[in-house]
């Protein structure tokens, strides 16, 4: 009941503490109708200021100047009625009025400065410095374009005062000041302060990481802009407070060639095409997705499905003439305003600008592809080369092809393409050549084609159908021996359901890192034989060419490299020597018959194979030689997957510098000669792996987010893979202290409708990632709900193990969260499952913990519950004692009592606590070089009470010097140092 003034400021503490949005700001108007009531304008002024606050943060920044002057009234009434927190704010919001009036193009421009003139008088009647005053004419002057660089001098001159804007949005102003003069370089200086942490408040620094996203790719900074996405949009979206933010992030990915991820966006934040109440901010909303939707309009997806205002259905067709009407007719309300151009000139600036990068940035989350739009190709670490031109005559073109699809060369497959599109242009005649062949060979060759693309996409089916239907056409063509070189293919094109290729398979098989097989299929050697009887037939009498009978040749060394794969490490002799005898065949023939080519590629098999047995010297010396054979050859671009083998035996062999420079190379050459199949996806998962051995891990997230970016493009059948390089992303950004940037990365995946099909155990790491990342940035509530969710996935396996771990997890999740019967639920469950299934340690830590937590929160009133949960600390060592499992039992008692010293010592009961803490300390004796640490806390926790509690700061002092001296001795420069310093505190 609000019945009493003390009951109103209770419910406006409660409310204080809720997240800004609809809520908190309905029961903030509902708390000031309660304050009327009452004759205290000390209760009325703080309702007040909090529904202005509320409407501030939550889209409704026009509703504040009615709210403000309703307090001014009261203000000039009765200040002494205001307390002292309530008269600053009186001062401060000052400011926020200004820039609402200014940001509301229906408030004529006399109207705003003649809110400027009250701010300077009001100011300077409380006795404040003016600077705040020049920083409100500064901004003025920035939105119409009037006097901009003297009123930024006027300003940026000026020392900060106690009402001026706090560092981190000072610091944006400035930044955005130099961004509009067009120097990025100087920007992103100005704004380093808060990117990198050191200056914050509510909004920061995840607005500044917006309005520095364009500038960061236009100085090649990608991978600070591909962070400043993940953290920044992350906090921004959804809430009406971030609209412009949530334009820019949309706005980036249209321009970082993430189109995709930028439909994506436009769903998530479809509610916030309904927030109006603060004009500027929704211009520049509108005009960020207006960038994006205009950019697939000009791509050619007019009619693709997109998200927009609720209540239509809309396309992008639709929806850009709906933005561009709106965001239009808006900017000219402001100019009309004002009397310039200058927001209309800035709106048209922004959708003049052209994509800033020549390939996508890839990100790291998961962005769904909306139906109809393909992602761009990722990012080229070289330019292609410049390809041959077509040849006219269709004869010379189909030649051309033949030619160079029996040299491997990619262009093959590209001049294949222009073949079938003419050979189905309704007008199409077949020539008479005999060079040609017939119309019959021609269908054949372009069936065969279909089938390889099949096979390229993993549609194993689809390609070994076609292939045998373009056998068929082959045998009615007169080509018995094309025929039989279809019909061998398809008996190893579902071996591993990959790229059936010459030299593509290896190279992917390889690319897991592992040493066994992939497909766990056995070849049809009798088919295989059979196919080799034909194939020497048909040789003698002339039917067979030397390629054809050599890729027969090939599918037997391809078999015979599977199957050796398949039973290591210790295969049978006569699959050894099946091996040796059908990739030394392979090898022979090639080199009679002069094909370099193929040559290489047998002795790509060795060198797999060698790899796999740990023979990496062989193997590496084997593939070098291989290298300068195709060079010699003048068959470069055969090298990409040659590159790509080596890269993983230097992996293998602990040399991972190398291998990034080889995997580099072997990407650089594959986009070179566009070989568009190519196995990019594991390569770059590779290349990060070696980047995070050799201790780049920049580079291990680029190359990783590149990887997870490639297996998204391959569609459904590659979801798995691309989860699991995305839970190594996020190792790796979690790592390097980025904490935000790997929840973003697992989010996008969880949250995803794919995570439905993933491993259910890879699901559940997942979760336990993004559960310890949501803690890490004191996200307690969702990370106590990940850990829940998680734990109702885990209940049921047989290694209960899991469960306690996760239960335990989630315990200390919802105490930090403050939900304390939750949590109590969840000790209960971490019980049970350690009954079944022992973590004494971390079940012990949780107990403390939770100990530590119960004193923080509640004080000396918390006593005998910390008290409890230490007993039962102990009490878990003692029964593992008993029943012989292995624990950490110095580390479990030291942990206890140095727990109970503290939550004594907070109840003031400091002779017990100094106690405990000896005790700590003797426990830890017996944990050796190990406990030298936390002894060493220890001992600072015993100097604090002994030196500031008891006030025997001797006894403290000559603790700390012995403590210090250990320290030393063990290598902790560290912790002798923090002793140290309490020492000096002492000495002192």
């Amino acid at each position: 009941m609000l019945d009493t003034p003390d009951a109103v400021m209770a419910a406006l503490r409660e409310n204080d503490a809720r997240p800004y949005g609809r809520t908190r700001t309905v029961t903030a108007e509902e708390l000031v109708d309660a304050a009327e009531q009452f004759d205290d304008t000390g209760v009325l002024s703080m309702a007040l200021l909090e529904l202005m606050e509320a409407y501030e943060y939550d889209g409704e920044r026009g509703k504040g100047p009615v709210v403000f002057a309703r307090v001014l009234r009261l203000w000039d009434t009765d200040p002494d009625g205001f307390g002292e927190w309530a008269r600053q704010q009186v001062l401060w919001r000052f400011k926020w009025v200004a820039d609402t009036l200014k940001d509301n193009p229906d408030v004529p421009l006399a109207a705003v400065r003649r809110w400027h003139t009250e701010l300077r008088d009001r100011y300077r009647a409380a006795g404040q410095d003016l600077q705040p005053y020049y920083a409100q004419r500064y901004h003025l002057a920035a939105h119409t374009g009037i006097d901009v660089q003297d009123a930024y001098e006027l300003w940026a001159a000026r020392p900060r005062a106690e009402l001026s804007d706090c560092h981190a949005c000072e610091t944006r102003a400035r930044a955005r000041h130099h961004l509009a003069a067009g120097d990025d370089a100087r920007a992103l200086e100005a704004l380093a302060p808060v990117l990198d942490g050191r200056s914050g408040c509510e909004q920061e620094p995840h607005l500044s990481q917006a309005t520095a996203l364009l500038a960061q790719l236009r100085q090649g900074r990608s991978d600070e802009a591909r962070s400043g996405h993940l953290a920044g949009y992350r906090h921004a979206r959804g809430k009406a407070s971030m609209l412009n933010a949530v334009g820019l992030h949309i706005e980036f990915c249209a321009l970082s060639g993430n189109e995709p991820r930028g439909l994506e966006l436009l769903a998530e934040n479809r509610a916030l095409f309904a927030v109006t109440g603060d004009p500027a901010a929704r211009l520049d909303f509108l005009t960020g997705a207006e960038v994006l939707v205009a950019r697939l309009a000009r791509a050619g997806h007019g009619e693709l499905a997109v998200s927009g205002p609720a209540g239509t259905a809309w396309t992008v067709d639709s929806l850009l003439a709906h933005l561009r009407a709106e965001g239009d007719a808006l900017a000219a309300r402001f100019d009309a305003r004002n009397g310039t151009d200058a927001v209309g000139a800035g709106r048209r600036a922004r959708l003049a600008v052209e994509p800033l990068l020549a390939e996508p940035l890839a990100l790291g989350v998961r962005a769904a592809t909306a139906s109809g739009l393909s992602a761009a190709s990722a990012a080229a670490p070289a330019p292609r080369r410049t390809v041959e031109a077509e040849p006219e005559d269709f004869t010379a073109l189909v030649l051309r092809a033949r030619e160079l699809e029996v040299l491997g060369h990619p262009d093959a497959d590209r001049l294949w393409k222009r073949v079938a599109e003419r050979a189905e242009a309704a007008d199409f005649v077949h020539p008479e050549s005999a060079e040609l062949g017939g119309p019959e060979r021609l269908r054949a060759e372009l069936a065969e084609q279909r089938a390889h693309e099949a096979l390229q996409r993993d549609a194993c089916e689809e390609g070994k159908a076609g292939l045998l239907a373009a056998a068929e056409l082959f045998e009615q063509a007169g080509l018995a021996g094309s025929a039989l070189m279809c019909r061998a293919r398809t008996l190893i094109a579902d071996l591993d359901e990959g790229d059936e290729s010459d030299e593509g398979a290896e190279a992917e098989g390889a690319a897991d890192g592992e040493g066994a097989g992939r497909g766990g299929r056995r070849a049809d050697w009798a088919a295989l034989d059979a196919a080799l009887a034909r194939a020497e037939e048909l040789r003698a009498g002339g039917e067979l060419t030397d390629d054809d009978y050599l890729i027969v040749l090939q599918t037997r060394a391809y078999a015979a490299h599977h199957d050796l794969s398949e039973a290591l490490p210790e295969p049978a002799a006569e699959v050894t020597g099946r091996f040796e005898a059908a990739v030394g065949g392979y090898r022979r023939a090639a080199v009679e018959l002069g094909s370099e080519r193929r040559a290489a590629t047998s002795r790509q098999y060795t060198a797999d194979i060698a790899a796999r047995q740990g023979r990496l010297a062989e193997a590496e010396a084997e593939l070098r030689e291989v290298l300068a054979q195709l060079d010699a050859a003048e068959l470069p671009w055969h090298t990409p997957r040659v590159l790509g083998l080596l890269g993983q035996v230097l992996l293998q062999g602990h040399e991972p510098g190398q291998a990034v420079e080889v995997f580099h190379r072997a990407l650089a050459e594959a986009v070179r000669w566009g070989d568009d199949s190519y196995p990019y996806a594991p390569t770059y998962m590779m290349l990060g792996h070696s980047c995070l051995q050799a201790g780049d891990l920049g580079g291990a997230v680029r190359a990783l987010s590149e990887a997870a970016a490639r297996y998204d493009r391959k569609g459904a059948e590659a979801v798995e893979e691309a989860a699991r390089v995305r839970l190594q992303l996020a190792d790796v950004l979690r790592d390097t202290g980025r904490a935000a940037d790997a929840v973003a990365v697992l989010e996008s995946v969880l949250l995803d409708a794919s995570a439905a099909r993933l491993d259910v155990r890879m699901l559940a790491q997942g979760r336990l990632d993004l559960a310890r990342g949501l803690s890490d940035l004191e996200e307690h509530r969702d990370a106590a709900e990940e850990y829940l969710r998680l734990a109702d996935l885990v209940a049921g396996w047989e290694d209960q193990e899991t469960h306690t771990m996760v239960a335990c997890e989630a315990t200390l999740a919802l105490a930090r969260a403050e939900r304390w019967d939750a949590a109590e639920a969840a000790l209960a469950r971490a019980r049970e499952a350690h009954g079944k299934a022992p973590q004494v340690d971390q079940l012990a830590a949780t107990l403390r913990e939770l100990a530590r937590l119960t004193t923080r929160e509640k004080g000396e009133e918390g006593l005998a519950a910390a008290l409890a949960l230490l007993a039962e600390a102990d009490a878990v060592g003692e029964a593992a004692e008993r029943s012989g499992e292995e624990y950490n039992s110095w580390y479990l008692r030291g942990g206890s009592h140095y727990e109970r010293a503290r939550s004594l010592a907070v109840a003031g009961r400091h002779e017990e606590a100094l106690a405990e803490v000896e005790r700590a300390i003797a426990e830890y004796e017996a944990g050796g070089v190990r406990a030298e640490s936390p002894r060493a806390e220890a001992v600072r926790l015993a100097a604090l009470i002994e030196g500031s509690d008891l006030g025997r700061t001797g006894a403290a002092v000559a603790r700390l010097a012995a403590g210090i001296a250990r320290c030393e001795a063990a290598g902790l420069p560290e912790a002798a140092e923090v002793l140290a310093e309490l020492r000096e505190r002492f000495a002192n």
